[in-house]
C-alpha cells in the first residue's frame, strides 16, 4: 500500500481508498406511474428520479421540431440530520436548488439529440430521500437511467422514429483531503475538504461540466489532473451500473431497431 493510500484510508472514516466509490445501487422502474424512474443509492445518499413525458414543448421551442429535457430538484424535509422546511412552504426556491436543477437539465440535454425526440418535453424530477453528500451527482446519474427508460418506451412503442440517446453520462464528486485527492465525498468529507469538485462526463470521456471550488486553500495543476483522473474512473464505474439497470430496455430498443432495419431493406 502506498503512503498516499495509507494517508487517505486514515482520513476516510468508512475505510475506502482514495479511488473508491461508495456502494452504488440503481433500481429501475421504482415508480409505477412515471414513464421512466430509478432509485439510486450511493452510500447513504438516496434519490428517486422520475421522467415524465409531456407532448408539448416550451413556447420558445414551439414548431421547432425539437424536443426538450428539463429538471426539477428538491429534498424532503428529513433528508438531512435536522428537518428543513419545504421550499413550497417558503413560497420560493432557494438559489442552491435552482442551480442544481439547471445543472441536471444541462447534463441530460448533452446526452440526447433533440431533433430525434419529436416535439415533446421530458420532465425530470429528482427528490432526495436521504442526503449524505453528492446529491447533485447522484441525481444526474440516476436521472439518466430514468430518461433512457422513458425514451426507450417511446421508441419501442413506435412513438419515436429514431433512437435519440447519443451517449451515456454520469457524474461524481472529487476533492482534496489532507493533501490527497479522493473520489466520491460523503457529507463529512465534503465539509472538511480543502477542494470540492463535481464533474459530469460522457462514457467517451468528454466533459459536460466541471464545478470546482477551493475552500480556504488552493490546488495545483497536478492535483487538478489527479482529481479529473479519479472522476473519470468513477464515472466509468457508474456507467457500468447504469448499463446493468438499463439492460432490459436497451435490449428491447436494439430488437426494435433491427426489426425496423430489416423491414426497410425487404
Amino acid at each position: 500500500m502506498t503512503n498516499a493510500t495509507t494517508t487517505a484510508t486514515k482520513l476516510r472514516a468508512d475505510g475506502r481508498g482514495p479511488d473508491e466509490l461508495r456502494p452504488v445501487t440503481i433500481q429501475p422502474n421504482f415508480n409505477k406511474h412515471a414513464e421512466g424512474s430509478a432509485l439510486i443509492s450511493i452510500g447513504d445518499t438516496r434519490v428517486i428520479c422520475t421522467a415524465s413525458v409531456q407532448e408539448k414543448v416550451p413556447p420558445f421551442m414551439y414548431r421547432s421540431g425539437r424536443g426538450w429535457v428539463t429538471a426539477e430538484y428538491g429534498m424532503i424535509p428529513r433528508a438531512t440530520t435536522e428537518r428543513t422546511d419545504r421550499e413550497a412552504a417558503k413560497g420560493k426556491q432557494g438559489g442552491r436548488t435552482m442551480e442544481i436543477q439547471r445543472l441536471i437539465g444541462r447534463s441530460l440535454r448533452a446526452a440526447v439529440n433533440p431533433e430525434l425526440m419529436g416535439e415533446r418535453t421530458i420532465w425530470i424530477d429528482c427528490d432526495v430521500l436521504q442526503a449524505d453528500g453528492g446529491t447533485r451527482t447522484a441525481s444526474i446519474t440516476g436521472s439518466f437511467v430514468a430518461l433512457v427508460i422513458a425514451l426507450g418506451r417511446l421508441y419501442v412503442d413506435g412513438n419515436m422514429g429514431s433512437w435519440p440517446v447519443k451517449d451515456f453520462i454520469a457524474a461524481v464528486s472529487v476533492g482534496v483531503i489532507g493533501g490527497t485527492p479522493v473520489l466520491d465525498l460523503n457529507y463529512e468529507e465534503d465539509s472538511k475538504a480543502g477542494v470540492d469538485m463535481n464533474i459530469v462526463a460522457t462514457e467517451k470521456g468528454r466533459f459536460i461540466e466541471l464545478q470546482g471550488t477551493a475552500e480556504g486553500a488552493t490546488f495545483s495543476d497536478e492535483e487538478m489532473l489527479s482529481m479529473v483522473a479519479l472522476a473519470k474512473s468513477g464515472i466509468a464505474e457508474l456507467i457500468l451500473k447504469q448499463r446493468e439497470a438499463l439492460s432490459s430496455i436497451l435490449a428491447r430498443v436494439d430488437n426494435v431497431a433491427r426489426d425496423r432495419l430489416n423491414k426497410k431493406f425487404r
